[in-house]
């Protein structure tokens, strides 16, 4: 199970209205701290209407530190102010480029929306991966007005984690658990998600600057950062995060190395894990799992998870 790709989120009513004169829309490689505050402005804002971010946490983190390779940030302004924000990430060597969008809840149904989105099919070539956060009836139709249609369902799944009872975790023979070093473990890390994430081109493609940029935020917390080892060969994980103003736990990254799989290390890291989590009084537990990965949701599902919501992906048929 990994992280949550780079996202698209479409949030306009009305992508048909006339154009407005005034709109401009810059195209950057990299922005300046005052169109980065900007920009995080605008998120908040959105996420305040809409009850969920606009962009993934990795666009979040693109945000700042310099231009990263293959990343473009589109503005889009009226009469100076920042209405529309724009990511495009083409750094797959096999899929289409990813992007994500969010137009200011004051100026949606004024066809900002198509706008930015038809810049980013400009941008990527006419190849383009959308994500709609929830399957909101409006990012339905702006996908279809962008001549995209629907590939793949992300489920986020949620469980209770008040009167939690597990038993205690069955670990293979010869294999022990530890909590992450900073530092220490870094770099065979990266190697074992690589392999355990081969098939998933946005959490196995993560470098050791995308893992100082998750170390560097206030929620990290080395402690709930699971490493199971057999003798010395580091062959699976479980990286749990606290959201603590939602008050979720998360099952973050959850990752078994090819070959140290199928012989019940994953059900056991789930179950630390969750267990970690629930001895800091947080009342519920989320995940997010592919839903045509079957054998991962019946595993899920046994767990006490169910379905909390699905984001639809779209992409262009080319």
């Amino acid at each position: 199970m990994g992280r949550k790709p780079l996202t698209l989120v479409l949030m306009t009513s009305d992508d048909t209205a006339p154009p407005v004169p005034t709109r401009t829309l810059d195209t950057l490689s990299e922005l300046t701290p005052e169109q980065t505050d900007a920009v995080l402005a605008l998120l908040a804002e959105a996420a305040r209407t809409d009850s969920q971010q606009a962009v993934s946490e990795q666009g979040r983190l693109q945000l700042t530190g310099g231009p990263r390779v293959g990343v473009r940030h589109l503005l889009l302004t009226v009469q100076g102010q920042l209405v529309g924000y724009a990511q495009l990430e083409d750094t797959d060597p096999v899929e289409a480029p990813a992007a994500e969008l969010v137009v200011h809840p004051a100026h949606r149904g004024r066809g900002h929306g198509r706008a930015l989105g038809s810049a980013l099919l400009a941008e990527s070539g006419k190849r383009l991966r959308v994500w709609a956060h929830g399957g909101h009836s409006a990012a339905r139709h702006l996908a279809q007005v962008l001549g995209l249609t629907l590939f793949r369902e992300l489920r986020q799944m949620r469980r209770p984690l008040t009167d939690f009872h597990l038993p205690e975790p069955k670990l293979p023979e010869g294999v022990t658990v530890r909590t992450f070093v900073p530092g220490a473990d870094d770099a065979a890390w990266l190697t074992v998600n690589a392999e355990a994430f081969a098939h998933h081109p946005e959490q196995g493609s993560l470098t050791g600057r995308d893992l100082d940029d998750r170390k560097a935020q206030p929620w990290f917390d080395p402690s709930g950062f699971f490493l199971a080892f057999r003798g010395d060969e580091l062959i699976g994980f479980h990286w749990t995060k606290v959201h603590a103003e939602e008050g979720l736990g998360e099952v973050y990254v959850l990752g078994v190395r090819p070959g140290a799989q199928g012989g019940g290390l994953g059900k056991a890291l789930t179950t630390i894990g969750l267990r970690h989590l629930a001895a800091q009084a947080l009342p519920t537990a989320m995940l997010y799992v592919d839903a045509d990965n079957t054998a991962a949701v019946a595993v899920y599902e046994r767990l006490g998870f169910v379905t909390y919501e699905a984001d639809l992906m779209y992409r262009t048929e080319s």
